[in-house]
């Protein structure tokens, strides 16, 4: 936006800033980290605004961000930054977890599910199914095929649906009420920025 008036530049911001929680809530599904999620959306804003002048006006500022955060998602993965952490209240559970239904399923526990799909089809989820992108705009912020995209979502929701039927969602047996309301809390701040 080199060369571009105030008024322009301060539209930029505006724009910019309103997709920030759609950003973390994007990078949280994407590495399962809040703090690691936050230092990918700096990122994302740092390069966002730094390359402000390649920034097509009028465009979608949601799916260029997303771009750029998953670009920076992916360096991040070739570093090894992202890594699972062994979480022994989870691991315990698993091995002293009763067969059944007798426990309800918590967002919690749907989010550490959502963690064990393949990081691919993991993102197709999330940016059809939880960030409203249609397949055409998924396949264009992945840099693939729409078809492929339709495949991940497909095979996504059928993993989770099998993870489900089997009882196989590793579930954690503290903090899903804290869990649980940070989760309402990131979607009522994304529900208010939609609006």
């Amino acid at each position: 936006m080199r060369g571009e008036t105030p008024a322009a530049e301060t539209d930029f911001k505006r724009e910019l800033s309103a997709v920030i929680p759609h950003l973390r809530a994007f990078a949280r599904g994407l590495c399962g980290r809040p703090d690691m999620a936050d230092d990918l959306v700096q990122e994302t804003m740092l390069k966002a605004w730094a390359a402000r002048e390649r920034f097509q006006p009028g465009t979608s500022m949601r799916a260029w961000t997303f771009v750029i955060l998953r670009n920076a998602y992916l360096t991040e993965m070739r570093r090894n930054r992202f890594r699972g952490d062994y979480d022994e209240t989870v691991a315990e559970r698993l091995l002293t977890a009763p067969a059944g239904q007798e426990q309800p399923l918590h967002l919690a526990d749907m989010h550490r599910a959502l963690l064990q799909l393949p990081p691919e089809r993991r993102e197709a989820l999330l940016l059809v199914g939880a960030g409203g992108f249609s397949y055409e705009e998924a396949a264009e912020i992945c840099g693939c095929a729409v078809g492929t995209i339709k495949s991940r979502v497909g095979r996504a929701r059928a993993a989770l649906a099998a993870m489900l039927e089997e009882d196989a969602v590793p579930r954690r047996s503290s903090d899903d009420e804290i869990a649980h309301d940070a989760i309402l809390d990131e979607l009522e701040s994304i529900a208010k920025h939609t609006d």
